[in-house]
């Protein structure tokens, strides 16, 4: 009896041992299931890419959302393709000797810069340099160095930063298109430039005040200028308008003097001793004005010699004319 169940437990024991080890494999096997899982998946954000990696073969995904990989054979490195930046001098390192750099006329001068870049290729920029950052960041103060030698120390503090930011830009971006590390640059502009001195700082922005009131001074007198311009051309065309019209006028008036001469020419063709008679009354008349001349015959008869009508009348006027100055002639004849 007793043997019976001691046997007994034994079977019971034996069950219950291999059904906790189920229960652990069982739950081994969901474990070993949830890492497969949560491996074979990922997410790429809006400012991201990522680079897939299969067997040492890297590959770039670059559309946002939900993707999957092969959990222990694919590994994914996401990338940051925002834009990013960093200084270059003595506010981003604190010694000064990053900022110092000597110019073409031999003048030393502090100068910050901050450069500002983004990721164009994630494989290149992951695989092709250790630290593309670090990269950028040599080329740009070689650069910075270089076409900061060019130029005075007037031109970097005063008149020449945007042209030198774009030289800076154009030769970084030359170096970067060779070395082909995955990154490009957005844009460097200065941040600062000040002389190593306060005197020489005091200097420059002595003249640098100077300049301005420069371009204050030319633009008032572009302006005074521009307001006196339109005023002094409508005074010429006013007086090339009145010239023209007096101009005209004498011309109107010669016209007419020369008409008057050629009627004047063309009596006197007719009648020579009756035309200077009357041209000798008419310039009478006018030395003398207001003088009448009457002369009386013998028979009682008047004619009136001044002041005479006008001498360019019809041809009946000067008949009468004509006629009463023969019988004047034949009066005094006769007397």
């Amino acid at each position: 009896m007793f043997s019976a169940k001691r046997n007994s437990n034994e079977t019971l024991n034996k069950i219950n041992s291999g059904k906790g080890k189920s229960i652990a494999m069982i739950a081994v096997v969901i474990v070993i299931l949830l890492v497969l899982l949560s491996g074979s998946y990922y997410s790429i954000q809006e400012e991201e890419q990522a680079v897939v990696c299969t067997f040492g073969s890297p590959k770039a995904v670059t559309t946002p959302g939900l993707h999957f990989k092969i959990p222990f054979i694919q590994t994914v490195t996401k990338v940051n393709t925002t834009i990013q930046g960093f200084s270059i001098g003595y506010h981003s390192t604190g010694e000064e000797a990053d900022a110092l750099m000597i110019t073409s006329d031999y003048n030393f001068i502090f100068v910050d810069f901050y450069a500002e870049y983004r990721v164009t290729d994630p494989v290149k920029a992951l695989y092709a340099s250790q630290d593309p950052e670090l990269v950028l960041k040599n080329i740009a103060q070689n650069c910075i160095r270089t076409t900061i030698g060019s130029y005075s120390v007037d031109s970097v503090l005063t008149t020449g930063k945007n042209e030198i930011q774009s030289n800076i830009k154009q030769m970084i971006l030359d170096k970067l298109e060779n070395y082909d590390i995955g990154i490009q640059l957005v844009n460097i502009t200065i941040q600062d430039a000040t002389p190593p001195t306060t005197e020489v700082e005091n200097a420059f922005k002595e003249v640098e005040t100077a300049k301005q009131g420069k371009e204050t001074a030319l633009n008032n007198a572009n302006k005074y200028r521009n307001e006196q311009i339109p005023g002094a051309e409508a005074e010429a065309d006013k007086i090339l308008q009145d010239a023209e019209a007096t101009k005209q006028e004498r011309i109107n008036e010669a016209n007419g003097q020369v008409a008057r001469f050629n009627s004047m020419y063309q009596e006197y063709v007719k009648y020579p001793d009756v035309t200077k008679k009357r041209m000798f009354y008419e310039a009478m008349e006018d030395v003398l004005p207001e003088i009448k001349v009457i002369i009386q015959g013998k028979d009682g008869s008047t004619n009136t010699i001044l002041p005479l009508d006008s001498f360019v009348s019809e041809n009946a006027s000067d008949n009468a004319f004509s006629q009463s100055t023969t019988d004047q002639e034949t009066n005094t004849e006769e007397n």
